[in-house]
């Protein structure tokens, strides 16, 4: 191998474990230790200012600004005392990332010095440039005015040396440039649905909450090896290498001893994660080599996304502490598993009941199906919006690749509750009489067992799983914000659980017994939403063939999957709930389709450049070696003798000539058709030109390098192969 190559895979092979500083305490004594929760409110705010806190916070009562002076003052103190220099209000633009800008704690004290300051005013509002962040023409690049606004119902933390403030971020004119003005939104319009809903059953619940718990996967690489690597470096991906000999076949991997280099840095992350407040909690091997998972307990949805963000940029950090960069690209290497980010969400009450979680009595188990139907219901006719928000340049990679669910949204639901909503929709009989609680759910049909938590398979084909007490959304992206999925699915259910309410009013109204109603409106339900349901092998052609007869969306191209945020339905669905406007949904699309076609040019240029930087001058190189070597051949041996001899060296001269006049003239074309593809005005179109014309030649112009790495020298090959790549510990 070349001698830079030869240098980087050494030094990846001989670097050790980095020590960890763990701490003395167990880890419930360090929990959220840099985080400013009730604990901390409690103890740096005055009582009343404490009590009205608390009552923002779980009650949603507006804030007083009378009182931000207090809180910033009690911030102020707790974060100096841990050695704090700055504050940043931290928001989370449609750049799936995080922004923040950090102030110092100093003002001018009017004698000639300075001095700590920090005031409620800092605390509730700053000034960003709203033009300078994606926002789909919202802001032009001469109306800069955009506004970060505190979100007191995620705390406050502290990393290094600033104090962290959520925000949400939002135009000068009142549109949402961020995920989280969104995502509070759809929060707050699903569980005030849900809370009337289930009010038929327990009118005593004060409150609904959404809980989000995610599962994050991701690889690992070496620093050495991946700052080797450009492809990498600028995409997150490889845009060539062949396959190793041995990748993830043998099932080894999976759930195997985690390597001590690997093991290090997880306890790291682990440390600093649970400093600040994020409960994770598993940690394990996942299918390809290299590639990882973490999972928390679960939480309520807004913090739960924060702390994803949060933890992503952990993983960034603490990974290159260790030696490695961590990948968050849902396909960094060809021909193994991609990583995903399953995001399990579930609605519950004050009181502690989850929602869908079956129940021991007949009004119980009524509950439970009434909002796993509801949710059916919106998830069926939302199903193309749901999969516009979990799709990007960067998932479509991995979405039905035999390893993740395909692009097509369905539910399944295992054979018991199938059982059971298959029999209450054949049922004919609404007698709230007919319902044991001692036998379990009965309704004039055969008896049906009491429902059982996780009694049923899983299906990992199934981009929408009931799991026993939540629903697993399985099709997020590793590196996407989990806000996007969960905006689309709150308000979705929000919608139909209002549709609910009102048809099962309109049945009382009409003298119709109210639990009655409920089941005759749930059994329509059920009838209504029979093509979502869908428990068979989702990457089999013939389910492809099936979604596509039942209606369900089936598009595979990305720029018009984005379409399903415009259709009437989606908007009527995103206005009727409060959660967004046309004008945020038309400008979000801009940036959707602007996004897409920035990455698959970036992929273009990168590609581009390492074919003639790297691949085909070391081509050349082995091909001149090789003819070389056939002339030397001539000078030897007799023309037959020559001729046979030489007969291997002169067909992969001429192969190598194959592959490396293809390569060149597509790539020409490639740079032709972006040419022509950068001249369209419409981002819709433009980003569909991409797909169409320049995202396939990547792939074309990728084979041809791959067999070309199999041809050339290894010693002069220069950028580290997959069996590097994937397998340094």
């Amino acid at each position: 191998m070349s001698k830079l190559r030869f240098k980087v895979v050494e030094e990846a092979f001989h670097k050790k474990p980095t020590a960890v500083n763990c701490p003395s305490e167990r880890p419930s004594e360090y929990f959220a230790k840099y985080v400013f929760n009730r604990e901390k409110m409690f103890k740096y705010l005055p009582s009343k200012v404490f009590a009205k806190l608390t009552d923002v916070i779980d009650n949603g009562a507006a804030l007083d600004r009378g009182i931000a002076d207090e809180v910033a003052a009690g911030m102020k103190k707790w974060a100096l005392e841990l050695g704090v220099t700055h504050y940043t209000h931290w928001f989370q633009p449609l750049t799936e990332g995080t922004a923040e800008k950090h102030d110092a704690f100093v003002e001018h004290d009017g004698k000639g010095g300075m001095l700590e300051e920090f005031s409620g005013k800092l605390l509730v509002q700053q000034e960003s440039d709203g033009s300078s962040f994606p926002n789909g023409g919202i802001r032009n690049t001469f109306e800069a005015r955009g506004y970060s606004a505190w979100d007191p119902s995620s705390p406050v933390f502290v990393v290094d040396d600033t104090l962290c403030i959520p925000t949400v971020f939002i135009a000068y004119t009142g549109e949402s440039l961020d995920y989280k003005a969104p995502l509070l939104k759809s929060i707050r319009a699903v569980t005030q649905s849900a809370l009337d809903v289930m009010h038929y059953f327990d009118p005593s619940v004060k409150k609904i909450l959404t809980y989000l718990g995610w599962e994050q996967e991701y690889f690992l690489v070496d620093e050495g090896l991946y700052a080797a690597r450009p492809d990498l470096l600028l995409t997150g991906r490889t845009l060539m290498g062949h396959e190793a000999s041995k990748n993830q076949q043998l099932e080894d991997h999976y759930f195997g001893a985690i390597p001590s280099r690997v093991a290090a840095f997880m306890k790291d992350l682990e440390i600093q994660a649970l400093e600040l407040g994020i409960p994770v909690k598993t940690r394990h091997n996942e299918v390809a080599p290299n590639q990882f998972e973490l999972a928390p307990i679960y939480e309520e949805c807004n913090l739960a996304v924060d702390h994803n963000m949060l933890i992503m940029s952990l993983m960034r950090k603490i990974a290159r502490n260790h030696g490695f960069r961590v990948l968050l690209h849902e396909k960094p290497f060809k021909g193994v598993n991609g990583s995903g980010k399953h995001n399990n969400w579930s609605l519950g009450t004050d009181t502690g009941t989850l929602l869908m979680a079956p129940g021991k009595t007949s009004e119980e188990n009524l509950r439970f199906i009434t909002f796993v139907v509801n949710t059916l219901v919106a998830v069926y006719h939302h199903n193309g919006l749901l999969k516009a928000s979990i799709m990007s340049a960067t998932n479509a990679h991995r979405l039905g690749a035999h390893e993740a669910p395909p692009a097509i949204i369905s539910s399944f639901l295992g054979t018991q509750l199938s059982e059971v909503l298959d029999h209450l929709e054949e049922s004919s009989n609404n007698d709230l009489n007919s319902l044991d609680s001692k036998q379990g759910l009965k309704l004039n049909i055969p008896q049906i067992p009491e429902l059982l938590i996780d009694n049923t398979d899983r299906n990992r084909t199934s981009p929408f799983a009931f799991t026993g007490n939540r629903f697993e959304f399985r099709a997020p992206g590793s590196e996407a914000n989990c806000a996007s999925s969960m905006i689309a699915l709150n308000a979705a259910v929000a919608e139909q659980l209002i549709r609910f309410k009102k048809e099962v009013d309109g049945l009382v109204e009409q003298g119709e017994p109210q639990m009655s109603a409920i089941i005759k409106v749930v059994r329509g339900y059920i009838k209504e939403c029979k093509p979502i349901r869908f428990d068979g092998n989702g990457y089999s052609d013939e389910w492809k063939d099936e979604a596509a007869r039942r209606g369900l969306d089936c598009e595979t191209s990305c720029p018009l999957i984005f379409d399903n945020y415009l259709k009437p339905a989606s908007v009527r669905m995103f206005e009727s709930t409060g959660v967004m406007t046309r004008k945020e949904l038309e400008a979000r699309n801009e940036v959707k389709w602007e996004m897409y076609t920035k990455k698959i040019q970036i992929e273009a240029r990168v590609l581009g450049d390492l074919v003639m930087n790297h691949i085909v001058p070391v081509a050349i190189e082995y091909q001149t070696k090789l003819i070389d070597n056939a002339y030397k051949m001539k000078s030897l041996f007799n023309d037959e003798e020559a001729g046979r001899l030489s007969a291997g060296n002169l067909a992969l001269i001429r192969e190598i000539s194959e592959h490396t006049a293809y390569i060149k003239e597509h790539v020409d074309n490639m740079i032709a058709a972006r040419k022509v593809a950068n001249r369209i005005g419409s981002q819709r179109e433009k980003a569909i030109a991409y797909h169409d014309q320049i995202a396939p030649m990547l792939e074309q112009i990728r084979y041809h390098i791959d067999q070309l790495e199999l041809m050339v020298d290894d010693q002069m090959w220069t950028l580290p192969k997959y069996r590097e790549l994937l397998f340094i510990r």
